[in-house]
């Protein structure tokens, strides 16, 4: 894991060097999709069971043998031990805490003339969610997805998941039932985007698809975009860490491996001020990684794109912090209120030394879908507005026509578009 310092001459080029991603879309990986996408929406179901039968060797007669309803969902989280039911519950409810306030509600105000301006704010009508299977199956995501559309109030949520070789996860099928999921398909890949998107005979166009993917259902999700919307196409995971030197190394180090255990490409950085401190946590890394079941996806991920940086003082650790925009920031300081309104850019900020970055991918209630890289700068978490949207609210009263119209006719002829400007005047008494 490299060293740097912001006082050598060449840091801000190194550390550009370590934020460096490659996002381009690979040509390759786009043309399949699209032949994907194609297929699926001129064949329908049998595209969807061909596919599953090709990549995920399970075959199916119908989607019928690829559809599971409430009662199946039920089933599942019936066979689960207790404790896992009273956990998937604890979480759901925290998660649906927290999302309730996050309502928008509808508004609207009236002028002096009679004019009534608002904003209506509607629920989708249905949502597509997308939740990885086989070995990476994340029932935290069906959380973290499902329940803000429910307490968005959208009318119907399906869900898909693949099965490879028909291995279903019990824990992913419990959680879609806690979260109130609808119907769940155990279809995936591009074609499981294709389906929500464009609807076949089994499955109902959705309004919007998210949910984690890999390579192909990012670039399925980015194609299909403009047809249904999308949450968004995420990139590796991230963690930054600023730290005062206070906090047991092996506390961070862990941190650290939280996020590189999730593929060889995820990022963790920490910031620190005290030298030495950097240098225990590094003993930290080198002494637990042996143990750790993920080691060698720990190792790649922190050789590759991890670092531990000194800084001058915890405000150039939150000006970097803020060049960075990471989907994970840890204040793992003394102050963590103090240092807080000095970032601008975080996905999540986690305060103080108690607040494990793992809290929050599970039951601290705030949404765990992220911006990743540096898109944070502009981009929120996941919520309940993202499954809501916003329609005007414009009422006329005859006077404020009056108004309104010659400044809207004014306005239009100075565009140049007459036809405007005639059906505001229209409306004029004189």
């Amino acid at each position: 894991m490299r060293r740097l310092t912001t006082t050598q001459a060449d840091f801000q080029a190194q550390l550009d060097a370590l934020l460096a991603f490659e996002t381009a879309q690979n040509p390759e990986v786009d043309a399949a999709v699209a032949r994907i996408l194609a297929d699926v929406k001129q064949r329908g179901d049998e595209a969807l069971v061909d596919y599953t039968a090709c990549f995920d060797g399970v075959a199916a007669a119908s989607m019928a043998d690829l559809t599971l309803d409430g009662e199946a969902l039920e089933a599942a989280y019936r066979r689960l031990p207790a404790e896992r039911c009273e956990a998937l519950e604890a979480a759901a409810e925290r998660v649906r805490r927290y999302h309730e306030k996050q309502l928008q509600p509808s508004w609207q105000y009236c002028e002096d003339d009679g004019t009534v301006l608002g904003q209506a704010v509607t629920p989708l009508d249905r949502v597509g969610l997308y939740v990885p299977g086989g070995k990476a199956s994340y029932p935290s995501s069906v959380l973290m997805n499902a329940i803000p559309a429910k307490v968005a109030g959208v009318g119907e949520i399906a869900m898909v998941v693949p099965t490879p070789r028909g291995e279903r996860n019990d824990l992913v099928l419990a959680a879609a039932h806690v979260a109130g999921v609808d119907r769940v398909y155990t279809i995936g890949g591009a074609q499981a985007v294709a389906a929500l998107a464009y609807g076949t005979a089994t499955i109902a166009q959705v309004d919007k698809i998210t949910g984690p993917g890999n390579q192909y259902v990012a670039a399925a999700k980015r194609a299909v975009f403009g047809v249904v919307g999308i949450d968004m196409v995420a990139g590796p995971s991230e963690i930054l860490v600023i730290c005062d030197g206070g906090t047991d190394p092996d506390w961070i180090a862990m941190d650290l491996f939280s996020q590189a255990e999730h593929d060889e490409i995820a990022q963790s950085i920490l910031l620190c001020p005290d030298a030495g401190y950097l240098g225990r946590v590094a003993a930290s890394i080198e002494r637990l990684l042996p143990a750790m079941p993920r080691r060698d996806i720990i190792a790649a991920s922190l050789a590759n794109r991890g670092a531990l940086i000194e800084v001058r003082d915890l405000d150039e650790a939150a000006a970097i912090a803020n060049r960075i925009a990471p989907e994970h920031l840890e204040l793992s300081v003394a102050e963590p209120w103090a240092l807080q309104p000095k970032i601008r850019h975080a996905g999540a900020i986690f305060m103080g030394r108690f607040a494990s970055e793992a809290l929050g991918d599970y039951c601290a209630g705030p949404n765990h879908v992220l911006p990743t890289s540096r898109t944070a700068r502009f981009a929120s978490p996941l919520g309940v507005y993202d499954f809501q949207k916003r329609s005007s609210l414009i009422y006329v009263s005859e006077a404020g026509a009056q108004t309104l119209g010659r400044i809207a006719s004014t306005l239009a002829h100075g565009e140049g578009l007459p036809a405007h400007a005639r059906s505001a005047e229209y409306r004029l008494n004189d």
